[in-house]
């Protein structure tokens, strides 16, 4: 039997299925300003958003408290010591959170700024709980190697996992690689148009080797040019356009999509997440509608009629 949990509960239905909360921003007396990250980034995709009138506070789904039983499900009790709580939404049919994607953490170990391994965690939530999900993707665009979610998901072969990043960056670990079903390791400064045909090619690869009940795709804007940690000279456009790519790729086959935002160590990056999220609900890729609209699977479809149950994701206090 599924553990008790409150994360499973329906979020009013005119929420738009995009999942934030305040507490995504860490501050510290100033000592946020020290680090690479721009730990208030989240908030402000959010209020970009809200400039642009794509949506309100009472729009936005709320991201709730995870309890120790719901981590859990991935966590051992023992790692979990080690941390305090987290945030964890739940959502439906396609959604955004404008937190999470801490694909360096693995159910037993922390690492680059990820404590909670949230994506192995939506997954796992969703195999254990959402009748008929059975196979999931992973789309890891982020500029570093998921190592994380590729360590969970060694011997699972439930889950599909493709893999574009910097091939000399961090975390170059070559265990976690062996869980790649599809790599591609990219050189130092790769600029837009070599890597959008790369992504363009491989996502579409991915999708006609398996059709997958839900794909998670780890947005990272660390391929920004300019990241410090990134090493990849990839374009605010061509960000977009990237996004585009995958939610497009999703959409034809009526797969639903949970983007989350990872990595992206730049002032500029929250403004460019919000232009791609515009950017999709201007090209009809992001609405109400996007995850019943012809949908041919009667899985996916009672996945969406039994609650706002399909997607789970975690971000730090």
């Amino acid at each position: 039997m599924p553990h008790r949990t409150e994360l499973y509960e329906d979020p009013p239905s005119p929420c738009c299925p995009i999942v934030y909360s305040p507490d995504y921003n860490i501050t510290f007396m100033g000592l946020e300003k020290l680090h690479p990250f721009d730990a208030g980034k989240w908030g402000k995709v959010i209020n970009f958003l809200k400039e642009e009138k794509l949506i309100a506070d009472d729009l936005i789904v709320q991201a709730r408290e995870a309890t120790d039983e719901d981590l859990l499900v991935v966590h051992t009790r023992r790692y979990l010591n080690k941390l305090k709580a987290g945030k964890l939404a739940v959502d439906r049919g396609w959604a955004i959170n404008v937190g999470g994607g801490f694909h360096h953490c693995s159910s037993d170990k922390g690492g680059g700024f990820c404590a909670y391994a949230d994506i192995t965690l939506a997954i796992k939530f969703l195999f254990e709980r959402v009748q008929g999900v059975s196979k999931a993707t992973i789309i890891d665009l982020d500029a570093h190697q998921g190592n994380g979610h590729e360590r969970d998901f060694m011997d699972d072969h439930r889950v599909y996992i493709m893999d574009v990043y910097n091939r000399y960056i961090y975390p170059g670990d070559g265990f976690a690689k062996r869980a790649i079903k599809r790599k591609v390791e990219l050189e130092w400064g790769t600029e837009d148009t070599e890597y959008l045909q790369k992504v363009h090619t491989h996502v579409e690869g991915a999708l006609n080797e398996l059709k997958p009940d839900i794909i998670v795709y780890n947005a990272g804007t660390d391929i920004l040019d300019g990241d410090p940690l990134g090493g990849l000279a990839i374009s605010p456009q061509g960000i977009v356009k990237r996004d585009e790519v995958v939610f497009k790729a999703a959409r034809r086959r009526r797969i639903p999509i949970l983007m989350v935002t990872s990595g992206g160590y730049q002032k500029r990056t929250a403004r460019i997440i919000a232009d791609s999220i515009l950017n999709l609900h201007n090209l009809g890729l992001i609405d109400k509608e996007l995850a019943t609209s012809g949908a041919e699977n009667p899985k996916v479809e009672q996945m969406i009629r039994d609650s706002a149950k399909d997607l789970t994701n975690l971000s730090l206090q």
